[in-house]
């Protein structure tokens, strides 16, 4: 495991390419978002997205929620509507997620084989420049049910196994994992707060 320690302000090009590289070839990292530490692997590669489900001993049948770079970018994993456009514009980036009907393009092994897909762009860039190439998964970075810790080295002691990076900026501010908010139905309905 590789840990590289940047600020949260300040996107390091270096640990990005680094960290990308990781995730290219089917590594699961640890990596700071606008709410909590969240689990990352390439959405496209199977064995990374079960290694997700693994450490955080979360069933296979509880789907994982996908990160992409920018709002464009949802239309590739999402269907999106006019109408959910404009309410998703008005809050990403930021800490929300939308639950929406998937593309056929995201992999049954992300979304537990369900026709829709949580989706998330974080008002941080680090995050954001992490899925520049492809989607990664975001989950909160914790043993499923347990708490959401906020510091990388207690968060490692939890989860108790290797990642293959960490990309650590320290304490984050928050120890709230996202809003969900379902736009699958006609009117949008929060799953989270």
């Amino acid at each position: 495991m590789k840990i590289l320690k940047t600020s949260i302000d300040a996107v390091d090009e270096k640990i990005i390419g680094e960290a990308i590289d990781v995730l290219s070839n089917g590594g699961v990292i640890l990596y700071p978002t606008d709410t909590v530490y969240g689990l990352g692997a390439n959405i496209f590669d199977n064995a990374a997205v079960k290694r997700v489900f693994d450490i955080k001993q979360r069933s296979y049948l509880k789907p994982l929620s996908i990160l992409v770079s920018d709002i464009r970018s949802i239309g590739l994993v999402a269907k999106v509507s006019n109408e959910q456009k404009k309410l998703i514009n008005n809050y990403l980036p930021g800490p929300y997620t939308f639950i929406l009907k998937k593309e056929s393009i995201v992999p049954r092994t992300v979304t537990s084989g369900s026709a829709f897909v949580g989706v998330r762009v974080p008002n941080n860039d680090i995050s954001r420049r992490l899925a520049s190439l492809f989607p990664i998964t975001t989950t909160s970075a914790n043993i499923s049910d347990d708490e959401v810790l906020s510091n990388p080295s207690e968060i490692l002691e939890q989860l108790d196994c290797e990642v293959d990076l960490v990309i650590d900026v320290g304490e984050l501010k928050s120890s709230h994992a996202s809003m969900i908010i379902d736009l699958s139905q006609t009117n949008p309905r929060i799953i989270r707060r």
